[in-house]
């Protein structure tokens, strides 16, 4: 299921936006303001963004410059502002597509569909100053390069594809261990994390990245900063 950010203070069509986009299977996330959304993105919870051109606290040429700190996100941009100028800067400042109220939402469901068709995989995760490079199988911590064994780097690999995200022992197990044909217990999941939290914490016994959720499993932290 994809995941759309919405950031439009106008209450009414923030509101008509989400049924129709949830309609459509999409979750969705919202904001009224500038500071808001950009709290969402940086947590790198949405697959895209719908960007009101205006909002009371800042532009949404602000949000597309600061947003591009934090992944390659793709951005609808909607403005009440038909102007040329206004086309072409958000164009150039990379935004996937531009649309002028008042709009089709059969139009906008087209193009969002097509953005999200169109995205090719993503090979960087970057979250928490670790990133972790899918072409290379490379990991790195704040810019240096930290060594990890196949179990780590998976397990790093699941847990930040999935940031923000409970997720249960049971699917751990199957995702990392299963998947090789190989039957492992609780015991050899907790020694793994211990092992990989002693690479990527700051303090491995009080662990920021990948939290404990007792009684269920992990959660890789939705916070950034």
């Amino acid at each position: 299921m994809s995941r759309i950010l919405i950031i439009e203070d106008d209450m009414d069509l923030q509101e008509g936006l989400t049924y129709f986009l949830e309609k459509e299977g999409y979750e969705i996330l919202t904001a009224g303001t500038k500071k808001a959304g950009m709290e969402i993105i940086r947590k790198g919870l949405c697959d895209l963004i719908l960007l009101d051109c205006n909002l009371p606290d800042g532009s949404g040429f602000d949000i597309c410059a600061e947003a591009q700190e934090y992944g390659d996100v793709p951005i609808l941009m909607l403005t009440a502002r038909d102007t040329e100028m206004d086309e072409v800067k958000a164009l150039e400042m990379g935004v996937a597509d531009y649309m002028s109220k008042p709009f089709s939402i059969a139009v906008l469901k087209a193009r969002i569909r097509k953005i999200l068709q169109g995205r090719k995989p993503e090979n960087r995760l970057v979250s928490g100053g670790i990133t972790l490079e899918k072409d290379s199988c490379k990991v790195y911590k704040n810019g240096e390069e930290i060594r990890c064994s196949k179990v780590e780097y998976q397990l790093l690999m699941y847990f930040m594809e999935n940031r923000g995200q409970v997720l249960s022992k049971e699917q751990i197990l199957e995702r990392v261990w299963d998947s090789q044909g190989k039957f492992v217990d609780d015991n050899t999941l907790s020694v793994n994390i211990r092992r990989l939290r002693a690479k990527i914490e700051d303090d491995p016994k009080h662990p920021s990245l990948i939290r404990t959720v007792h009684g269920i499993g992990y959660i890789w932290r939705s916070e950034e900063g």
